[in-house]
C-alpha cells in the first residue's frame, strides 16, 4: 500500500465519523492551546526581563560602588594587576573609596574594556519662572558617554572636559515646576516651557544654602544666609522621547563630563564640604574629590562574574545585571514549567480521547480489517493506517489550537498593553514555539493511537470476518 493510498484512506475514515472526528480534535485544540499560551507567557516574561535589563545598561556593564568597611589589598605589579585578597583577621576599617588611583587600578583588570569614574550632585536649575529643583547630574568620561549610545533629539554629547555642558535626560523636563504657582507638571498636566539649547539656564549647586536663604535660614552667628552663586551652564544635547517615556533608564539624568563637573564643584564650594563627599574627623573636606561610582565595561558577558571577583577582591562592592539577568532566568523558567506542566494536562487528556477515539473505530471496522488481511494486506500497513488517522487528528488539532493560541495571545497582549510597554507583550509565540507544538501534537497523536493500530494489527483475520 503506497503512502498516497494510506493517507486517503486515512483521511476518508476520518470524514466518514465526521461528528467524533471533530469532538477528538476539540481536545487536542483545547490541549495544544492550553501548553502553546501557558509557555508563551513565560517566554514572554523572559524576553520583557532581558528587554529591562538592556535598557539598564546591557550584560556587559558593572557599577561598582565604594565601600565603607573592610576591604582586601591590591598591589600592582609589572604593569599589571595583582591581586591579593586579604585572609580572616587582616581585613581592615578602612573605607575603599574610588578615587583616580583606584580608577587606574579597575581599567587595568582584565577584560574591562572601558572604566569611568561617575561623579553625582544634585543641582536646582532655573529659567524664566521655571525652576528644577533635586535634578541630578551624572559626571562620566567622554569614552564613556560614548559608548552608552545615547539617542539624542537634538545637540550633541559634551564635547569638552574643561568646560561645563549639560546632556539633558527626556524626563527631566518633568521636574521643573512654575515658580508663581508652585505647581509641578504632574498637577496641571502641563510641560514646562523650557528651552534648554537657545536659553540661558541658571544652576545652582549649593542647594543647602539656597533653601535657607530662601526660607530666612541663619548661620551661627544668626546672621542671615546668603544666596548662592548663580552658574549659567550651556546645554550641549537633549535626549530624544516622550517627557512621560521611562523606556530609557538614564532619561531621568543630566550628564556631563565628569573632569569639568569636578572644576565646578570646587569652584562653587570652595572652603566646603561638596554634598555626599566624605569627610575628615574633624569634619573638614579632603583634597580629592571621591566618585560617587565607577561604571565598567568588560569585552564579553562572560567575563563579567570574573571581573566582578576581581574588583571585590578590591574591597570594592560590584554589581550587575548579568546576577539580576540569572535570577531573571531562574524565575521564569519555574513558571515556564508549571505553566507548561498544567497545559501538558489538557494535552495529556486530549490524547486519551485519542486513543479512545482510535479504539472504537477498531470495534467498528473490525469486519474491514479482517477483510484486508484474508487479501494479503500487509499487517504493518494496517497499523500505519491507524497511526496515520492518529497523526491527522493530532495534526488538525494541533494547527486549530495554534490559530486559537495566537488569538488568546494577542488578547492577553491587548489587555496587558497598559502594564507594559517597549513594545513587547506579556505572552510571546517565537517560530520555533510553532513548529515545536505542532510537532508534539502529531507525536502524541499517533503515540495516543499506538495501541489500538497494534491492536488492530493483531486481529485474527477470521475471527474479524466472521464478527457482525
Amino acid at each position: 500500500m503506497s503512502y498516497i493510498d494510506l493517507f486517503r484512506m486515512s483521511l476518508s475514515s476520518l470524514w466518514r465519523r465526521k461528528l467524533r472526528t471533530v469532538l477528538t480534535v476539540l481536545g487536542v485544540v483545547v490541549g495544544t492551546a492550553s501548553i502553546v499560551v501557558m509557555i508563551s507567557i513565560g517566554l514572554g516574561l523572559d524576553r520583557m526581563n532581558m528587554q529591562q535589563i538592556e535598557q539598564f545598561g546591557g550584560l556587559t556593564t558593572i557599577t561598582v560602588y565604594p565601600n565603607e568597611g573592610g576591604y582586601s589589598y591590591a598591589s600592582y605589579g609589572g604593569g599589571g594587576v595583582m591581586i591579593e585578597s586579604a585572609g580572616s583577621g587582616e581585613e581592615s576599617n578602612e573605607p575603599v573609596r574610588i578615587d583616580d588611583e583606584m580608577m587606574e587600578l579597575l581599567a587595568q583588570l582584565e577584560h574591562v574594556e572601558i572604566a569611568s569614574p561617575v561623579l553625582t550632585c544634585s543641582v536646582i536649575a532655573k529659567q524664566g519662572v521655571w525652576e528644577g529643583e533635586y535634578l541630578s547630574v551624572r559626571g562620566m568620561t567622554q569614552e564613556a558617554l560614548e559608548s552608552m549610545d545615547f539617542e539624542l533629539a537634538e545637540g550633541t554629547l559634551p564635547t569638552s572636559d574643561t568646560e561645563l555642558q549639560f546632556l539633558y535626560g527626556n524626563t527631566v523636563i518633568t521636574n521643573f515646576f512654575n515658580g508663581k504657582t508652585n505647581k509641578y507638571y504632574w498637577e496641571t498636566g502641563e510641560l514646562a516651557e523650557v528651552d534648554y539649547m537657545n536659553s540661558p539656564m541658571f544652576i545652582i549647586f549649593d542647594q543647602d544654602a539656597y533653601f535657607n536663604n530662601k526660607y530666612g535660614g541663619t548661620d551661627e552667628n544668626g546672621a542671615p544666609i546668603p544666596a548662592p552663586k548663580k552658574y549659567i551652564v550651556p546645554t550641549c544635547g537633549v535626549m530624544a522621547g516622550e517627557a512621560e517615556d521611562y523606556s530609557n533608564s538614564n532619561g531621568g539624568y543630566i550628564f556631563c563630563n565628569v573632569d569639568a563637573l569636578k572644576a565646578q564643584l570646587t569652584k562653587a564650594f570652595k572652603g566646603k564640604v561638596i554634598p555626599g563627599q566624605p569627610t575628615n574627623s574633624a569634619g573638614k573636606p579632603y583634597k580629592e574629590i571621591y566618585y560617587n561610582e565607577a561604571y565598567i565595561r568588560v569585552d564579553d558577558m562572560d567575563h563579567v562574574m570574573e571581573v566582578q571577583d576581581q574588583i571585590r577582591a578590591l574591597g570594592l562592592q560590584p554589581t550587575s545585571n548579568v546576577e539580576w539577568m540569572n535570577q531573571a532566568k531562574e524565575s521564569s523558567r519555574s513558571i515556564q514549567m508549571a505553566l507548561g506542566g498544567i497545559g501538558a494536562v489538557s494535552l495529556f487528556v486530549a490524547a486519551i480521547g485519542i486513543a479512545n477515539t482510535m479504539m472504537m473505530s477498531i470495534y467498528e471496522r473490525t469486519k474491514e480489517i479482517g477483510v484486508m488481511k484474508v487479501l494479503g494486506c500487509d499487517l504493518s500497513a494496517i497499523r500505519n493506517m491507524f497511526l496515520t488517522e492518529a497523526g491527522f487528528i493530532g495534526l488538525i488539532g494541533g494547527a486549530v489550537g495554534l490559530i486559537l493560541s495566537f488569538c488568546i495571545s494577542g488578547v492577553i497582549n491587548f489587555l496587558t498593553g497598559a502594564m507594559y510597554t517597549g513594545g513587547y507583550g506579556l505572552s510571546y509565540i517565537p517560530p520555533y514555539l510553532v513548529l515545536l507544538a505542532l510537532v508534539f501534537a502529531v507525536v502524541i497523536g499517533m503515540l495516543a493511537g499506538l495501541f489500538p493500530a497494534l491492536r488492530a494489527m493483531r486481529l485474527s483475520p477470521l475471527a474479524a470476518i466472521r464478527n457482525e
